[in-house]
């Protein structure tokens, strides 16, 4: 029985992450995510999936993001009809996260029908009901059958809510080969969640690298960075915009807030979360406190709601929204995390040419993006077909990333190198990819290798 790997996703890259465990004539999709970009090369990518999904046995999910799980209704559109295998936390998000991704592509074909522009969305939200009706939900630690001779396992990886590195025991000629996933590594000592977990010894390993060759802020110095950003700001009469993914930064921001105001390094203020599916994606996070670390527990225990504290509201309606413009003190949080689309724009709009205003990014801006435009600078933008000159301070936090550093990732996965014989390394840039590579030989790990889209490694 032939047993190999073949990368489908996010290899040199950071999206559309889709690894295909080839078991004999039987297939594991582990994750199956939405490639991100220019629409050209996306909506090609995100339509054919390289694969053929009627062959797929059943899948595995490691987390609810997108580019994880974002392609999962057009596999079930294309004829898959096997089983999706995922923590309780993450079927929760990724339910409500599938359900914005098919209202905001039929939205996006409905805008372009209007200029005489023909697109057929990948998935309608029909799709997504057939989709959450094939989720099987399963516990950390506790092993499952995905086939017949096939078990896994779930770690819990520190990434977001639900977010799981993943084991597969493969009974093969006698023995049992073992294929880990680390799927997106989280951090130690970050707010909220609990550190990731050691995965178990296994023979062929796969990793991300997106910050394959990147340290991060620490924590203390981040919280101090981001209580003097909101001083400054109270002090000079301006208000903070803050853009944010819905899942995971929106809930860490908020809860950093929480604790600088509760422990008097910031004085009291309005916090507005402007968007529906942060809202839906906080209530599931503080539905799930089980899986909140030991300070968040505290923080609880105390008496005080993490993420609902005084000060903080969620807006639900556009006339809500738009309220805000003239909000003069305060912070707004808001999607798109890359100020791509979203309720941002809006608030961009009226706070780009306020000096005494601030747009607090907390997150990475890829190139070609408007926020990655204004971090670089830009004194002049175009933000909803209308340029605008940047006027309003433009800062940086870089602590609050939930992805491991390459030390971070180091110090997890070291204890594997005496039984992992092959190491592949995916989810990120080439440089970063290139670069950890050549980490991990450094630790001691054999046949290290960065693979190309499409490639396949046999066993």
């Amino acid at each position: 029985m032939e047993l190999a790997l073949r990368f489908l996703g996010a290899a040199r890259h950071v999206t559309g992450t889709k690894h295909l465990v080839e078991i004999g004539e039987r297939r594991i999709l582990l994750d199956c995510g939405m490639v991100q970009g220019p629409r050209r090369i996306a909506d090609a990518a995100n339509r054919e999936l390289a694969i053929d999904a009627t062959r797929v046995d059943a899948v595995v999910l490691s987390h609810a993001h997108i580019d994880h799980s974002g392609s999962l209704p057009r596999l079930v559109k294309l004829g898959f009809d096997g089983e999706i295998h995922l923590t309780h936390a993450t079927g929760d998000l990724a339910s409500v996260l599938l359900e914005d991704s098919a209202r905001l592509q039929e939205q996006d074909a409905a805008h372009l029908r209007k200029r005489g522009v023909i697109f057929e969305p990948p998935y309608d939200p029909a799709d997504v009901v057939r989709t959450t009706r094939r989720f099987r939900r399963h516990r950390y630690h506790e092993p499952f059958d995905v086939l017949p001779g096939v078990r896994c396992e779930f770690f819990d990886a520190g990434h977001i809510l639900g977010s799981a590195m993943v084991v597969l025991s493969i009974e093969r000629g006698g023995r049992t080969v073992r294929i880990g996933f680390t799927g997106d590594h989280g951090r130690k000592d970050m707010p909220i969640l609990r550190d990731p977990e050691r995965m178990p010894a296994v023979d062929w390993l796969i990793t991300e690298s997106t910050y394959g060759d990147r340290v991060h802020q620490d924590h203390d110095s981040m919280a101090e960075s981001l209580a003097q950003v909101v001083r400054e700001e109270l002090h000079d009469g301006g208000r903070i915009l803050v853009p944010a993914f819905s899942v995971g930064r929106t809930q860490n921001v908020l809860y950093e807030l929480g604790n600088l105001m509760a422990t008097k390094r910031i004085p009291k203020l309005p916090v507005w979360i402007d968007s529906p599916l942060s809202s839906k994606a906080t209530k599931i996070t503080s539905a799930h406190r089980d899986l909140f670390d030991k300070d968040a527990r505290k923080v609880i225990e105390s008496g005080r709601e993490p993420f609902f504290f005084d000060g903080v509201r969620f807006v639900e309606d556009r006339e809500e929204s738009k309220a805000l413009n003239g909000v003069r003190e305060g912070v707004i949080i808001a999607a798109s995390g890359m100020c791509e689309a979203g309720r941002i724009l809006h608030h961009l709009k009226v706070s780009l040419p306020r000096p005494a205003d601030c747009l607090l990014t907390v997150g990475f801006m890829a190139e070609g993006t408007l926020g990655r435009r204004l971090v670089d600078g830009d004194t002049e933008v175009n933000v909803l077909g209308e340029p605008q000159r940047v006027r309003c301070k433009v800062r940086s936090i870089l602590g609050l990333s939930a992805h491991a550093d390459w030390r971070e990732l180091c110090d997890s996965l070291g204890h594997l190198a005496p039984t992992a014989t092959r190491v592949f390394v995916v989810h990120g840039e080439e440089r970063q990819t290139l670069a950890f590579v050549e980490r991990l030989t450094g630790l001691g790990f054999r046949d290290v290798v960065a693979p190309r889209h499409g490639e396949r490694f046999v066993l």
